[in-house]
């Protein structure tokens, strides 16, 4: 449990919360009817539990006994020996990194933690490069889930570049941690002790057949924990991004209470800011600025945006590419960050942290962009 302290009764803090949260209920009440809005509050995380949840859960699980098996019969090591040589020079980390990357591609953000917490991987890394696996893993998170996610819509080739793209995101992030960790830290401290060992790894006991099961059922377990963990982010950030994002069903009849029913109010905004972001980001129509937006906060409930945007039209295969590349390096970054870096022992680095990662997202979508319209332009 989270430690908490101790504030007066009624602080500034409780007079904005109340403000806020009137003005923008308020608002939706006025825009909508007080009993439209509430009927669409509930119909919207009904459909979005039974149709996108249960979808993403099922893809976790898949993802989830898939990575199981990687891990147990040694593709995951052998990829890691493959990547160490790339690790150094372009992250100027151990290769050891790779793993924590791997790890949480197959996982979620927070699996670094207990992997910085085993001695034996701890002491390849010096002091400060150790906060630089929260941007490392971050960037990584839900990787598979979020391909598996994009491919199972049609997009292979935008989520190939996705990740690509991801990658980008993190090195700007990973590079400008570094830098920021290292001025705070210093360089004194100890150097790695010995070269990463390519040659071993654990496998759990038993035949083949047994451990395959092991691993599979295991790997299955931990997916359907994700899919468990999402809920509370999909049903109440996505649903209140859908409330801002759409109109009513039926423009003629106006509202009706119906699900995915809303106020429009974040597509008035990216038509606002579509002269910077269609650049940068490529997006087909203002629209499509909800789901970076949501994946600041939870990468399952911006892959609950999809469905509807593909049914309406409102995203390409640009789009998706992008939302790829931001979703995992984001990957609700805003929830998670905070909480990895105490777990971690750096709480004084946060800021930066979340800074370095806020700028690596945006390089992410960017480079993204770039590489999905050049390939296109290549063949």
């Amino acid at each position: 449990m989270s430690k908490k302290k101790r504030v007066k009764v009624g602080n500034r803090e409780t007079y904005l919360f109340m403000l806020l949260f009137g003005l923008l209920f308020g608002y939706l009440a006025y825009t909508m009817g007080i009993n439209n809005m509430f009927s669409t509050l509930m119909n919207t995380a009904h459909e979005l539990l039974l149709n996108t949840i249960l979808y993403i859960m099922a893809i976790a699980v898949l993802s989830g006994a898939l990575g199981g098996l990687l891990v147990e019969f040694g593709v995951v090591a052998w990829l890691n020996n493959f990547l160490i040589p790339f690790i150094e020079p372009i992250f100027k980390m151990p290769g050891a990194t790779a793993i924590g990357g791997l790890t949480t591609y197959l996982s979620d953000n927070p699996a670094i933690i207990s992997l910085v917490h085993d001695t034996e991987f701890r002491k390849y890394f010096k002091e400060y490069q150790i906060p630089v696996l929260c941007n490392f893993g971050t960037a990584f998170g839900m990787g598979l889930i979020v391909t598996s996610f994009m491919i199972g819509k049609g997009f292979f080739f935008s989520a190939l570049i996705g990740n690509l793209g991801a990658i980008i995101g993190c090195i700007v992030s990973s590079r400008l941690m570094l830098y920021y960790s290292k001025k705070e830290l210093g360089e004194s401290s100890k150097e790695i002790e010995e070269e990463f060992s390519k040659e071993w790894r654990f496998i759990r006991d038993g035949n083949v057949s047994f451990r395959f099961l092991e691993a599979f059922l295991e790997g299955g377990k931990m997916g359907v924990e994700i899919g468990l963990s999402i809920i509370p982010g999909v049903l109440v950030i996505c649903t209140l991004i859908m409330i801002l994002t759409f109109g009513p069903a039926n423009p003629e009849i106006g509202y009706q209470g119906l699900a995915f029913e809303g106020v429009g109010l974040l597509p008035k905004i990216g038509k606002l800011l579509f002269p910077i972001l269609k650049p940068l980001f490529g997006f087909t129509s203002p629209e499509a600025i909800a789901v970076p937006v949501t994946a600041l906060g939870a990468v399952g409930a911006a892959l609950g945006l999809i469905p509807k945007f593909l049914e309406a039209g409102l995203i390409g295969g640009g789009d998706i590419a992008v939302f790829t590349a931001m979703g995992m390096c984001w990957s609700g970054y805003l929830s998670t960050h905070v909480a990895m870096m105490d777990a971690l022992g750096y709480r004084q680095l946060t800021t930066k942290a979340i800074l370095s990662h806020t700028i690596g997202g945006l390089a992410a979508g960017i480079s993204a962009n770039l590489l999905y319209h050049l390939v296109l332009l290549l063949i």
